[in-house]
């Protein structure tokens, strides 16, 4: 199986989290879907060019943040919940927000950082 994911060797970014970053963005896209196989560790780190601890590494925090689910003999599985009109809706609106992103010439990893500042600043709403 090949995914549509690659590692910036140069970048200081570190590889677990490019390929944590990529592999959770293609979950929440729908472009894996709830069942799908992920490559083996060794598959995908050779494919990748990486060490299989990475890919080890990546394959456990996905699995902690709910979005895989690893069993022996089976593999690795999306755990993805189906998409609901909600999740769409921001879906859409993050696809927005990059294109303005990249309109104005901003780097991913500057995209990334707004995201980031805007996660530690906005308050949730009262419960």
């Amino acid at each position: 199986m090949s995914l549509a994911v690659r590692i910036d060797l140069d970048s200081s970014t570190p590889h677990y989290e490019q390929l944590r970053a990529q592999l959770a963005a293609l979950v929440t896209a729908g472009t894996l879907v709830d069942g799908q196989r992920l490559p083996t560790v060794r598959a995908l780190a050779n494919d990748l060019g990486i060490a299989p601890g990475t890919v080890s590494r990546t394959y456990r925090d996905l699995e902690a943040a709910g979005l895989v689910t690893t069993r022996r003999r089976v593999g690795t599985l999306v755990t993805a919940p189906p998409a609901t009109l909600d999740r769409a809706a921001v879906v859409g609106a993050a696809e927005r927000f990059v294109r303005i992103a990249r309109d104005h010439g901003l780097s991913d990893t500057e995209v990334r950082d707004l995201v980031a500042a805007s996660l530690l600043t906005v308050q949730d709403p009262p419960a």
